[in-house]
């Protein structure tokens, strides 16, 4: 039975498109890292034949991986980016916080957003049988400079001020 929950012939459920326009909203998406012709979020996408496990990701990037036994390949790889190329990555990602890669990977990232119910993915008859969570890898500030372009900075708060103690 457990495994009936947690599988699917699918691995490449599309994003609701109310969740997409509201997280590009904030965001605003450059680049869409794991996606078909048919269900491209970003006008620059990579698609399996692209196999973006092999390319550089820059910008902003969205991420709605296949949920399958790749998962924390593309995980690994939206922290990499983060670190290495200063990409921002925003997932979507199944809440398994009893896996390794969410212990390895997630809780290393800047912010997760645990999504209230169960999502329905675009074209599917029902609900997941999972929750869900936004994910966010952003760039490491580098001093007060940072490397991303000015338009996708993200917005650090001011450092407080310090307080003489008497």
């Amino acid at each position: 039975m457990q495994q009936a929950l947690f599988s699917s012939v699918r691995d490449d459920w599309e994003t609701p498109q109310f969740l997409f326009d509201g997280l590009n909203a904030e965001f605003g998406f450059d680049l869409d890292v794991c996606a078909t012709a048919d269900n491209a979020k970003c006008r620059r996408f990579y698609t399996k034949a692209d196999d973006g496990l092999a390319q550089r990701w820059e910008g902003v990037c969205w991420m709605n991986p296949p949920y399958g036994r790749e998962i924390e390949k593309w995980v690994r790889k939206a922290f990499e980016e983060s670190q290495r190329h200063a990409a921002l990555v925003v997932c979507l990602l199944p809440a398994r916080t009893d896996t390794r890669w969410w212990h390895k990977y997630v809780l290393r990232a800047t912010e997760i957003r645990y999504l209230r119910g169960r999502l329905k993915f675009a074209g599917a008859c029902n609900s997941a049988p999972f929750p869900s969570a936004i994910v966010v890898f952003r760039p490491p500030r580098c001093g007060s400079v940072c490397l991303m372009a000015p338009q996708h900075a993200p917005q650090f708060p001011a450092p407080e001020s310090k307080k003489r103690r008497r």
